[in-house]
């Protein structure tokens, strides 16, 4: 197995970690489990970026690597929006409102049941990520570590985030059904 593909097993393995750190996460018992959260997405973050370069770098790019990459994003990112919505116990700051989920999880899965369709169709197992979809994940990863952090710009990035997900959302699913439609 290579090397990019280990770093995104990695990085999946990471998302229970994140989730059991926010939900026993107290305020005024002391910042560690937030702190922790916050250490374990940007490790999660920061292999994302890894796994890419090395995957290029060492020509290491592989049909499941092709899959287990952007499941370990969706899979991050989407645990950490629900997390981050739906852990009552996290104070105001820290919380993202309910659509942002949502909205979300609605666009990765029209994504993956669009992808899923052109293989069947079309027998094409590759997935390109666009231009505006890599600026959606990074804003996205922002998103969390800014709310995490409780940065007063956490809501201004969120907004772009927000947008961009779903202008990328009407790019694939433009881009779909041009594939589709060869």
């Amino acid at each position: 197995m290579s090397l990019a593909n280990k770093l995104s097993i990695f990085r999946i393995l990471l998302v229970p970690g994140f989730v059991v750190a926010l939900v026993y996460y107290r305020p005024g018992e002391g910042e560690a489990l937030r702190y922790l959260a916050v250490g374990l997405f940007v490790i999660g973050v920061v292999t994302d970026a890894v796994d890419g370069y090395v995957a290029r770098a060492e020509n290491q790019a592989t049909r499941l690597g092709a899959i287990l990459d952007p499941a370990a994003d969706k899979l991050f990112l989407v645990t950490a929006f629900l997390s981050l919505s739906l852990i009552s116990t996290l104070p105001q700051q820290y919380r993202i409102p309910a659509w942002v989920p949502i909205l979300v999880l609605s666009r990765d899965l029209i994504i993956v049941l669009g992808w899923v369709l052109i293989v069947l169709v079309k027998g094409d197992l590759t997935a390109i990520p666009s231009r505006l979809g890599k600026a959606t994940t990074l804003f996205q990863m922002l998103t969390i570590v800014a709310f995490l952090l409780g940065l007063s710009m956490a809501r201004p990035i969120l907004w772009v985030a927000m947008v961009l997900t779903v202008l990328s959302g009407i790019g694939y699913l433009r881009r779909g059904n041009r594939l589709l439609n060869l």
